[in-house]
């Protein structure tokens, strides 16, 4: 359960963080410092989800996530709502080498993943 609310909470987050940071992209006639202030207020309900998400998925809270696995995961979410955000909202086409730096990153989840078992490394 602490898994499947922590990446849903973080696909939310990701929706909101996305359109904070490129949405403004659409609005050419809007000022610098209104596309700043319109940003902070969009990436308001991102922190909102973002910091819940984080507690159920992390060890320390029962979640089977380690800090670095999260991160992995919401970088790997981050990218899955871009391309669909470029793509759709700002009417780009991926590049041809697009899909292999996407593929590499994604690849990177998979690394982090291998071996999880909840357990941070221990330090010494």
């Amino acid at each position: 359960m602490g898994a499947l609310s922590a990446l849903l909470l973080l696909v939310c987050s990701d929706i909101f963080m996305t359109w904070a940071w490129y949405g403004p992209l659409k609005r050419v006639a809007w000022t610098l410092p209104v596309a700043i202030g319109l940003s902070w207020l969009i990436a308001l309900p991102e922190c909102a989800l973002q910091a819940p998400a984080n507690r159920l998925g992390h060890v320390s809270q029962g979640g089977p996530f380690t800090a670095p696995q999260l991160k992995i995961l919401q970088g790997a979410i981050t990218l899955v709502v871009f391309v669909g955000f470029f793509i759709v909202v700002l009417k780009e086409k991926p590049r041809a080498n697009d899909p292999l730096a996407f593929a590499l990153i994604l690849a990177g989840v998979v690394v982090s993943m291998l071996g999880r078992n909840g357990t941070p490394a221990v330090r010494g």
